[in-house]
């Protein structure tokens, strides 16, 4: 069976949703997690084993009278997938397996506007990936991309890009990339993969069930996840957060970041080899980091009051110091933070090192069977 087409009813959902979050598990503590029988826990799980998506493994428990305990958890060997995103100059291309490891990720440059040559880009570089990670026969479950800009349908896969990729503009990125590609292929947007990244890579999904991750990339924008979900809305454009920030002042992100140090009299236009150009101008980044530590702390405060999330994460390509600074910096003293928040906000940043956006990217194909 088609791995990316395999259909599983809600109660193997709830079985592999608990297995992602909390890792190994027996069927003794799956079922009384799940508050399912122990035959009916076992006729699903023998199903799930059959097909592969999940497996036994070593109990680290004593050994006791009787049958032993064997623990369950997901099988990375049930297939891998594969996540790609544009940065400024930069392209990223992550293989991920099916329990959510990352097993290679890689950067390079490329500032090549058109879809189909990103589509070439992507397959060259999928395929010299999976050699060289040994995974020729392995079943691909699919390729996610994460795409800057907000959806124009309600799908998601045709999508108001940013200026930069004004050739992929209001076409149907799905059907172009699958005809490229030549794989099964998941649209979304890159805070949403950001978000999804976190949730099971940063270990979100062990501390909080609802989070919020702020993505500062090509623009600024919020990933939601609400009960292990993704919040897409009515028009799969939940999270654009960059329409409240008047039109004519700069809004905090990484090409805002990247156009302050220009106006400087740096020379960037990428992110490549970013800390060695940006050596020198250290002022400007600083005051930089201030500006928009005020302009995301009415994020934080409305987040708050509309979501009321377990946790923030700010994600970003930009490098992680400062990302903390920007933390630093928020100023809590004067949001107006209401009775139902115990105290201040958990803000986080993301220890994906930038690569959130991408490795989301990838576990699109997989989420999408855990999640209905």
């Amino acid at each position: 069976m088609a791995y990316a087409k395999l259909r599983l009813d809600d109660d193997e959902r709830r079985i592999m949703q608990v297995l992602r979050s909390v890792g190994g598990r027996s069927r003794k503590q799956l079922a009384a997690d799940l508050a399912m029988s122990a035959s009916k826990l076992t006729r699903l799980s023998s199903n799930l084993l059959a097909h592969g998506l999940i497996e036994e493994c070593p109990s680290s428990e004593p050994v006791t009278p009787g049958r032993p305990a064997v623990p369950l958890r997901i099988s990375p060997d049930a297939g891998y997938a594969v996540g790609a995103m544009l940065h400024r100059g930069l392209m990223e291309v992550a293989l991920v397996d099916y329990a959510g490891g990352v097993i290679a990720h890689s950067s390079q440059p490329f500032d090549d506007p058109d879809p189909r040559v990103f589509a070439a880009r992507v397959t060259e570089s999928m395929h010299a990936m999976a050699i060289e990670n040994r995974l020729l026969g392995r079943r691909l479950l699919g390729v996610g991309i994460g795409v800057p800009g907000s959806s124009l349908s309600p799908e998601g896969n045709r999508r108001w890009t940013v200026d930069s990729l004004g050739a992929w503009r209001g076409i149907d990125l799905k059907t172009l990339f699958e005809e490229h590609i030549g794989h099964r292929i998941w649209i979304e947007n890159d805070a949403n993969t950001a978000a999804l990244a976190e949730y099971y890579v940063g270990g979100l999904m062990r501390r909080c069930s609802t989070a919020v991750v702020i993505l500062l990339g090509h623009g600024i924008g919020a990933g939601i996840i609400v009960e292990g979900r993704i919040l897409r809305g009515a028009m799969a454009s939940a999270g654009e957060i960059g329409c409240l920030y008047p039109n004519d002042r700069p809004r905090p992100s990484t090409l805002d970041l990247l156009m302050t140090l220009r106006e400087a009299g740096c020379e960037i236009h990428s992110l490549v080899d970013f800390e060695a150009v940006v050596a020198g101008y250290e002022d400007v980044v600083d005051a930089w980091v201030r500006r928009a530590a005020g302009q995301i702390a009415p994020i934080i405060n409305w987040g708050l009051a509309w979501i009321d999330p377990g946790e923030f994460v700010i994600s970003s390509p930009l490098p992680n110091r400062i990302l903390r600074a920007l933390v630093e910096n928020i100023d809590f003293g004067a949001m107006h933070i209401g009775d139902h928040v115990s105290g201040v906000p958990i803000i986080s940043v993301s220890t994906l090192e930038g690569a959130a956006a991408t490795i989301g990217a990838a576990l699109l194909p997989i989420h999408a069977t855990t999640v209905a």
